[in-house]
C-alpha cells in the first residue's frame, strides 16, 4: 500500500507543464501554467475556474537545465510574497499565483515545494528551511519571528528590502570591478591582432628596405613572429595562473584573506569594497535587530553577509567582544576597520535605544556612497579606455612607420 502511494506520488510529481491564455469572468486576458497529464484537462480545470481558454501548450524544457534560482530571484519572490499577503491573499494561494506565473522552471518547483510543506502542516519558516540552499539562517529566522511574532507582511517587507538592497549592492560592486577588467582585455585583444595580421604585412615591405630596422620596430616584429610561433603559450601561462589562483583560494583561507586585504588596498576599488562592506555589514545588523535577535546571535549572520574576510574576522571579533560585555560600538572602535562616523553613529544609537534606526542610517549613507563611486568611476574611466587604447594602437602604428619616415629621412 505505502508502494503504491509512493508510486502515485512519483507519478504526480512528474506530470508536465502547460502553459496557457485565457479569458476570466472580468473579461481580462491572463496567463498562467500548470501541472497536468494533458492538455484537454487542463482546458477542463481552467472553465471550472471560470476562465475561458484561448491556448494551451506544453511548456518548453530549457535547452540547458532546468534553469538556476539566483539571489535576484529570492529577492523578487520575497517581494512577491509580501505584496501578495498585503493585499490580503493568504500565503498558501499567494504561492500557488507565483509558481503558476513563474518563467523559471526550477523557481516554480521551489515554490510548489514551499507550498506542498505548508499544506502538509509545515509553517513558512520550517518551508522556507528545507531549501537551505536558497534561503539562509538570517531569512528564515526573520521569517521565523515575524510568524511568533504576528507580523508575518512587516517582517516579510524588511526581508525583501533587505535582499533587493544587499543584491543591488553587489550589482554595483560587480560592475565596478568589470569595468577596468572590459578595458584591459580590450587592450590585449587590440594588441593580439595588429601583432598576428598587420605587422606580418609591413614585415614584408620592411625586408624590401635593405637596412637595419629601428630598435622599436625590430622589437614588435620579433614579438609578431614569436606570437605567430607560440601563440598558445600566453594562453596555457593564463589558463594556468587562473587555476592555480582558483585552487589556492578554495584550499587556503590565509590566501583568500591575503587577497581580501589586498583588494581592499586598491586605488578607487578598494574604496568601493569597503563601503559596500560597511553598508552591508550595518544593513544586515539592522535587519536582525528588527527581527529581534540578541547582538551576539546576530553577528554571526551580520560576518557571512559582509562579502569579505577582513570584515567577516572584523564581525567576529566583535561578536567575541560584545559576548564579554563589550559595547558594540567599542568592539567596532577595537577591530579599526570602521569609519569613525560609524562608530559614532553606532554609539548614538546604543545610547539613544535607536541602535536598528541608526544602522540603517549608515546603512542608507554608505549605499548611496557606493552609488556615488560607482557612477564617478564609470565617468573617470572613458578618457583612460581612449587614452589606454590610444597608446597601445599608436605606439603600434609609430613602431610600424618607423622605418617609413627613417627612409624618408636618409631620402632627404
Amino acid at each position: 500500500m505505502a508502494s503504491t502511494t509512493f508510486n502515485r506520488k512519483a507519478a504526480k510529481e512528474e506530470l508536465p507543464y502547460f502553459e496557457w491564455e485565457g479569458i476570466n469572468k472580468n473579461g481580462v486576458k491572463i496567463r498562467g501554467e500548470l501541472q497536468a497529464p494533458n492538455a484537454n484537462l487542463v482546458r477542463a480545470g481552467l472553465r471550472r475556474q471560470g476562465i475561458k481558454p484561448r491556448w494551451v501548450r506544453a511548456k518548453r524544457k530549457p535547452l540547458f537545465g532546468s534553469g538556476k534560482i539566483t539571489a535576484g530571484d529570492i529577492a523578487h519572490f520575497a517581494r512577491q510574497v509580501t505584496t501578495m499577503m498585503r493585499s490580503g491573499v493568504p500565503l498558501v494561494q499567494s504561492l500557488e499565483l507565483i509558481a503558476t506565473g513563474g518563467e523559471n522552471p526550477a523557481l516554480t518547483e521551489m515554490v510548489i515545494q514551499i507550498k506542498k510543506d505548508i499544506e502538509g502542516g509545515a509553517d513558512f519558516a520550517k518551508a522556507l528551511s528545507n531549501q537551505p540552499k536558497h534561503f539562509d539562517d538570517l531569512f528564515v529566522n526573520l521569517v521565523a519571528a515575524g510568524e511568533q511574532a504576528g507580523t508575518m507582511e512587516d517582517m516579510l517587507d524588511k526581508v525583501a528590502t533587505y535582499k533587493e538592497k544587499t543584491e543591488n549592492m553587489k550589482a554595483k560592486v560587480k560592475k565596478a570591478m568589470m569595468y577596468p577588467l572590459m578595458v584591459m582585455i580590450m587592450a590585449l585583444v587590440v594588441s593580439t591582432i595588429m601583432l598576428i595580421f598587420v605587422i606580418p604585412q609591413f614585415q614584408s615591405i620592411f625586408k624590401g628596405f635593405g637596412a637595419d630596422l629601428p630598435a622599436f620596430t625590430q622589437m614588435l616584429v620579433d614579438m609578431s613572429e614569436w606570437l605567430q610561433a607560440s601563440w598558445w603559450k600566453p594562453i596555457l601561462i593564463t589558463v594556468a595562473i587562473g587555476v592555480a589562483f582558483t585552487q589556492a583560494k578554495q584550499r587556503s583561507a590565509k590566501f583568500r584573506f591575503f587577497v581580501d586585504r589586498a583588494v581592499l588596498k586598491i586605488p578607487v576599488m578598494g574604496t568601493i569594497i569597503n563601503k559596500s562592506a560597511v553598508a552591508r555589514f550595518s544593513r544586515t545588523l539592522a535587519t536582525m535587530f528588527a527581527a529581534g535577535v540578541p547582538l551576539v546571535e546576530a553577528m554571526d549572520a551580520v560576518a557571512g553577509s559582509t562579502g569579505n574576510l577582513v570584515y567577516q574576522k572584523a564581525s567576529l571579533q566583535i561578536k567575541e567582544d560584545t559576548s564579554k560585555g563589550v559595547q558594540l560600538y567599542s568592539a567596532m572602535l577595537t577591530t579599526q576597520q570602521f569609519p569613525s562616523m560609524v562608530v559614532q553613529m553606532t554609539k548614538i544609537g546604543e545610547e539613544s535605544g535607536r541602535l536598528e534606526e541608526m544602522l540603517g542610517r549608515v546603512a542608507d549613507y554608505f549605499e548611496e556612497q557606493v552609488d556615488d563611486l560607482v557612477d564617478s568611476l564609470s565617468k573617470q574611466i572613458e578618457p583612460i579606455v581612449m587614452a589606454v587604447l590610444g597608446v597601445i594602437v599608436g605606439g603600434l602604428v609609430i613602431g610600424m612607420y618607423l622605418p617609413i619616415f627613417k627612409l624618408g629621412a636618409v631620402v632627404g
